[in-house]
C-alpha cells in the first residue's frame, strides 16, 4: 500500500512546501533551537528569541514552523521539543540525525533542483555544482576538502544510524574473513568486528576513504584485526583468503551492469560455500514505497552516480542469481530506515529473479 494518501487538497501541503519544510527543520538544528529545549522546562517565545538571538518576528515564524510539523509542541504559549525529538536527545541518536540533516542541507539539497534535468537526461544532473572532473560524486570531493569531511563525516553518521540493522542481520556464522568492498571509513567493519570477535576484516576503496578508515581503525584498537587497502574495486583485483564479501551501501551507487559486475567480482573471489552480503536501503517490490526510500531516490537520480538509484529487493535477488549464487536470502530490519542484507552462497544452486533492470 503507498506510505501516504492524498485524501484532499488540503493533504498537498506537505509535497507542495517540502522544500520549506526541510527547511525549518533545518534552521532548528542550525540556530540551536532543538538543543536549547533539551532538558529544559518549557520556555515561551520571548526566551526563546533572546537564547537564539532572533528578533521576535523570526522567532515566531520559526516556532510556527516547527510547532505544525510536530516538531515541537506548545502549550499555553510555551515550547518544548516533540517526543520523537526528546527520545533522540534521550537515547543518544540526536548528534547522529543531526549530522544527517547537515549532509542534506549542504550536500544534497542545491542539487535536488536539477531533479527534473535528471530525469529528462537519466543522469546525475546535480553533479555539475561540485568542482572538479569525473561522473560520480566521489571522485569530485576531494577537490572540495570542506565538502569532503562533511561528507565522511555524514556518512559515518548515517552508518551508525543503520549498523544496528547490519550487526542483527549479517549472519557471519563460520566466517573466518570477511572483505568489506567500497568499505569507505571502516564505521561498518568495526561494527561487525566487535559483534563478531572471531572474524577478520579487509576494507577496501579509495585512498582518500582508505586513508580515513586506517585512522577510525586505530583509534577502535582494532588495528590487528582489520586491514584497509586501496583498491579501483572494478578493475583491481580483490586480495585472496576471504569466505565472505560484504557490499556495505554500495550498491545503491551502481547501474544494474555495475552491480552485476560487482557481484561477479566477488563470486570469483569466494571459494565454495563462501558468501556474499548486500546491505542498503531497499524498495518495496510491490513499487509503491517506503516513502524513506522513494524520497530518498532523489538523492541517487541527481548526485551520486549516472544511474544510481534504490532498488528493490527483487533486483538484488535477480542479480545474485545470474553472478552465480545460490540459497539466496532476505533479512528486512526493523528499524524506521528500510534497510536490510541479502545474501546468497557460492555453489548452493541458482535462484530465479523476476526483476528486469530497465535503467
Amino acid at each position: 500500500m503507498p506510505n501516504r494518501k492524498i485524501r484532499s487538497r488540503e493533504d498537498l501541503a506537505g509535497p507542495l512546501f517540502g522544500a520549506a519544510a526541510f527547511q525549518m527543520l533545518n534552521a532548528g538544528v542550525e540556530l540551536g533551537l532543538f538543543a536549547l529545549l533539551d532538558g529544559k522546562d518549557e520556555l515561551n517565545a520571548a526566551d526563546i528569541g533572546a537564547s537564539l538571538g532572533l528578533t521576535p518576528r523570526a522567532t515566531r515564524m520559526l516556532l510556527l514552523g516547527v510547532t505544525a510539523l510536530g516538531l515541537t509542541e506548545a502549550r499555553d504559549g510555551r515550547y518544548r521539543n516533540g517526543e520523537v525529538l526528546r527520545t533522540m536527545f534521550r537515547d543518544g541518536t540526536w548528534e547522529i540525525f543531526a549530522d544527517i540533516v547537515a549532509f542534506e542541507a549542504e550536500l544534497v539539497y542545491l542539487p535536488l533542483a536539477d531533479l527534473v534535468t535528471s530525469l529528462r537526461t537519466n543522469t546525475n544532473a546535480g553533479l555539475s555544482r561540485f568542482e572538479g572532473e569525473g561522473e560520480d560524486l566521489y571522485h569530485r570531493l576531494p577537490h572540495t576538502p570542506e565538502l569532503e569531511r562533511l561528507f565522511f563525516r555524514c556518512m559515518r553518521s548515517w552508518s551508525r544510524l543503520t549498523n544496528p540493522v547490519l550487526v542483527a542481520k549479517a549472519d557471519l556464522t563460520g566466517v573466518r574473513r570477511l572483505l568489506d568492498v567500497g568499505g569507505g571509513d571502516a564505521v561498518n567493519a568495526i561494527a561487525l568486528a566487535r559483534a563478531n570477535p572471531g572474524v577478520r576484516f579487509t576494507v577496501l576503496d579509495l585512498p582518500g576513504a582508505v586513508e580515513i578508515a586506517r585512522g577510525k581503525i586505530a583509534e577502535a584498537g582494532l588495528a590487528g584485526r582489520i586491514e584497509a587497502r586501496a583498491c579501483d574495486i572494478f578493475n583491481d583485483p580483490y586480495p585472496p583468503g576471504h569466505d565472505a564479501v560484504l557490499f556495505a551501501n554500495q550498491l545503491v551507487i551502481w547501474s544494474p551492469e555495475q552491480n552485476l559486475a560487482l557481484l561477479r567480482r566477488a563470486h570469483a573471489a569466494l571459494p565454495e560455500g563462501g558468501r556474499v552480503l548486500v546491505f542498503n536501503v531497499m524498495s518495496d517490490d510491490s513499487g509503491d514505497g517506503p516513502l524513506y526510500a522513494a524520497l530518498d531516490n532523489a538523492y541517487f537520480a541527481t548526485l551520486t552516480a549516472p544511474r544510481s538509484m534504490i532498488y528493490p529487493w527483487g533486483a538484488y535477488e535477480e542479480w545474485l542469481a545470474e553472478a552465480g549464487f545460490g540459497d539466496v536470502r532476505r533479512a528486512p530490519g526493523d528499524t524506521w530506515t528500510p534497510h536490510g542484507v541479502i545474501s546468497g552462497a557460492k555453489g548452493a544452486g541458482a535462484l530465479e529473479g523476476a526483476w528486469k533492470a530497465t535503467a
